[in-house]
């Protein structure tokens, strides 16, 4: 197998970077969706917090997807792939434009909508970040980043179509613009090539495939940092307004600026310690980010809030989840290789998928915050311990698979 090395076409990683970026500010788009739990609950004659579990499915089927787009891409290509996301996306608004009960709802928007979103967010990423090996934080987090920024792009986008449109129409127009955003993006996207290291010399690159990385501690290690800063980060800033009006007292509209702070906090939290894992080993800045996680939760869970407190925690929760979920596609390839990094930090990412429903699970089965914040401090404790101690596996178990056969 011939292999073309990423210097042999400098343009061409450029141009799957535009790409990518192109695609993720489509594929964020999905978190405007409280913008709609409002009309879809009058349209169907629902509860919100029923029409609202719309967007749970969505995250549990992006997670799935995500743990599955590798085998996708080895089969169909990068191009490909995104490009019938692309085209999921706009039928599943479609056809949430269509619904007119809750399961239709449920089936629509948030399995296909959430698979189509799952298939193309972690495979571009990864694919990008294995084009630029030697600035994996700086691309993930313009990856990563472009994805955030999308919902906030995509806030003013939709609620213009609101105001012009129908309901129906915005979800139509909505999968069309995302659709011709996507085969846009794929369309300048190329596969990486494998990474190799040149014959009769030696390397620190370690690459395990999915089995074998399974096989390995740290592998479960780095899945339940993961999962605890998804759970942490996810439930925090899917309650912030409720913690702000039930536990701070906060008027409805002052509680409503958490969205404001969550959002900056998060952007920044991506594009500082993306950067900043470029520069220092990647599991001291998750360590980092942890603390600052830690911060907050203990702001929330042991001093009496008032308004500028409770901002100050929900900015350590926000910027230490946008950071971890940015750091971690590369930090999973210092640890198991690039070359297969789409399915190594696929099924890795169905923490997400749990961690966005755990929180919630837990707080309705125990009736309150404290409960909740309580196992979440004590897991992000177990999670900083675990990645002080954590060490890159011994490289004889891949040797064989540093330099792979032409």
């Amino acid at each position: 197998m011939n292999t073309v090395t990423r210097t042999s076409q400098p343009h061409v990683r450029w141009l799957t970077l535009g790409g990518t970026i192109i695609t993720q500010l489509a594929l964020g788009s999905v978190y405007t969706w409280s913008l709609f739990n409002g009309q879809l609950s009058q349209k169907l004659d629902a509860p919100i917090g029923q029409v609202a579990l719309a967007f749970g499915l969505l995250s549990l089927a992006l997670a799935i997807a995500s743990s599955l787009a590798g085998k996708l891409q080895e089969r169909f290509g990068v191009r490909n792939v995104a490009m019938a996301a692309g085209v999921l996306m706009a039928i599943g608004f479609w056809l949430t434009a269509h619904a007119n009960n809750l399961f239709m709802l449920y089936i629509s928007a948030g399995v296909i909508v959430g698979l189509a979103d799952g298939a193309g967010y972690l495979m571009t990423l990864s694919n990008c970040v294995k084009w630029f090996p030697e600035r994996k934080g700086l691309i993930s987090a313009c990856a990563i980043g472009s994805y955030g920024l999308g919902s906030l792009l995509f806030k003013f986008i939709l609620g213009a179509l609101l105001s012009h449109f129908t309901l129906e129409q915005t979800f139509m127009l909505w999968g069309g613009i995302t659709m011709v955003m996507i085969i846009t993006g794929a369309l300048l996207m190329k596969d990486a090539p494998l990474q190799q290291t040149r014959a009769g010399q030696t390397s620190g690159t370690r690459d395990y495939t999915l089995a074998q990385a399974v096989k390995l501690p740290q592998y479960w290690m780095l899945a339940l940092m993961f999962l605890t800063a998804c759970m942490s980060g996810l439930y925090v800033i899917g309650v912030a307004k409720d913690i702000g009006q039930g536990l701070v007292h906060l008027s409805a509209g002052v509680a409503a600026n958490a969205v404001t702070v969550i959002a900056i906090a998060n952007l920044s939290g991506r594009l500082v310690l993306g950067i900043l894992s470029d520069k220092l080993p990647r599991i001291r800045v998750i360590s980092l980010a942890q603390v600052v996680s830690l911060v907050g939760m203990s702001i929330l869970l042991f001093t009496p809030m008032n308004e500028s407190s409770f901002f100050m925690a929900l900015a350590c929760v926000a910027f230490s989840f946008g950071g971890t979920i940015t750091v971690f596609p590369s930090l999973i390839s210092d640890f198991f290789g690039l070359n297969n990094l789409t399915k190594n930090y696929g099924l890795l990412y169905l923490g997400f998928g749990i961690g966005s429903v755990l929180g919630s699970l837990v707080a309705s089965l125990f009736s309150g915050f404290t409960i909740t914040f309580s196992l979440i401090m004590t897991l992000l404790v177990i999670s900083l311990f675990l990645s002080l101690s954590i060490r890159l596996p011994q490289r004889h178990a891949a040797t064989e698979q540093l330099i792979p056969h032409a």
